[in-house]
């Protein structure tokens, strides 16, 4: 097939979900029109994918997933090959070579490494990051263990996967040997880890590096989940309400945990942080090679990654961007199944523009959130 146009042409994996889509959204609101492809497993979610083409693969741990993946980038003339899932972002990196595509991606070693939190967990503790303790959890002799090691309560979670994937808190030994015993139940034979459990806020910071050079990022509030009480833990990975933040802290330590992963660091790096009781702030993982699900929130608030993420790519040169705190702080993305999106900057919340219109205790509670957040310039 011949190109009638001088157009990127770019291929999106795992395009039918929410990170998916909102990345090909973002990449609509670029400055420069693009031809976009969009795959996925599941027929109906193609539905909603608003790219140019798009076609239903096989699973990623289908023996003929990387030949349809193949011809999709020759039938098509892809340039630009990106991919949302953890587990497309794996095999897209081990088998970047194979197609005569552009990624941007981490090394292979570092996708590796950070997809596994006891491996990621271990390189922060050697660097000074944090001190305390990774146990791998088998069965309740491991658990057991853990809770000497580390005491109760503990945070037990998958070793590998995104969403908060297994995770539970863990107050009484009883309850984490049940919730293992519940998935060996089903089949699922997930490896396990347990650390301590953080009861602080939790922060999420997205950016973008270049051969260890940091070009921007911008941290973010998690408020509230998309259904938390769908989920043991009350975390479903996925925020309903977030607000943007300037906090040093945020941005320093996010910023060693990429470099002490990897110090040439070129990619997308998504870091997820939690405070202790004492506002300690730790490191809980980080999303290598791929966008948090809300990346179109910082698209609409005038900070596009996706498509500088692009411009990256074709080593074509960015806009004037900070490396830290891209966007105002106290902007709210407010967001559910099936609501309308909303970005709302301080002060605009109806609660506040239309007074008598919420109950005191609603007030009182966004002011307790706003104190939350803020932090001295």
């Amino acid at each position: 097939m011949k190109r009638t146009s001088r157009m990127k042409r770019l291929l999106l994996l795992g395009a039918g979900g929410p990170p998916g889509i909102n990345v090909i959204r973002s990449w609509r609101e670029a400055p420069e029109p693009f031809y976009i492809v969009g795959t996925d497993m599941n027929p109906f979610h193609l539905e909603w994918v608003p790219a140019d083409r798009v076609y239903l693969v096989p699973p990623v741990d289908h023996p003929e997933y990387l030949d349809a993946i193949a011809e999709i980038v020759e039938r098509e003339e892809i340039d630009l090959i990106h991919a949302q899932p953890d587990v497309e972002v794996r095999v897209l990196s081990e088998h970047r070579e194979r197609f005569p595509a552009r990624v941007f991606l981490p090394q292979k070693e570092t996708i590796r490494l950070l997809q596994d939190k006891q491996a990621s967990a271990e390189r922060w503790r050697q660097a000074g990051i944090h001190t305390f303790p990774t146990v791998p959890i088998e069965g309740p002799e491991d658990l057991e263990r853990a809770v000497e090691i580390i005491g109760l309560p503990i945070w037990l979670r998958a070793r590998e996967g995104a969403g908060a994937r297994g995770a539970t808190l863990v107050e009484r030994i009883e309850t984490g040997i049940h919730w293992i015993a519940y998935w060996r139940s089903r089949g699922v034979n997930w490896a396990f880890i347990a650390q301590p459990y953080f009861s602080g806020r939790e922060f999420a910071w997205q950016s973008l590096w270049k051969d260890g050079k940091l070009l921007v990022s911008q941290g973010r509030q998690r408020i509230e989940y998309i259904y938390p009480h769908l989920a043991p833990s009350g975390r479903t990975g996925t925020s309903a309400v977030t607000v943007t933040v300037h906090d040093e802290r945020v941005n320093e330590v996010a910023t060693r945990c990429v470099q002490a992963v990897d110090p040439q660091a070129t990619g997308v790096f998504s870091v997820d942080l939690m405070e202790d009781e004492r506002g300690n702030l730790f490191p809980t993982e980080i999303n290598a090679g791929r966008f948090f699900t809300t990346t179109y929130f910082y698209t609409r608030a005038g900070c596009n990654m996706p498509y500088y993420m692009i411009r990256l790519a074709f080593n074509e040169p960015l806009p004037d961007l900070p490396p830290y705190n891209a966007l105002p702080a106290g902007l709210y993305w407010i967001r559910h199944i099936d609501c309308p999106a909303v970005l709302v900057p301080h002060g605009a919340l109806r609660v506040q523009r239309e007074p008598g219109t919420g109950r005191l205790d609603g007030m009182e509670r966004l002011r307790e959130i706003e104190a939350m957040w803020r932090t001295p310039a």
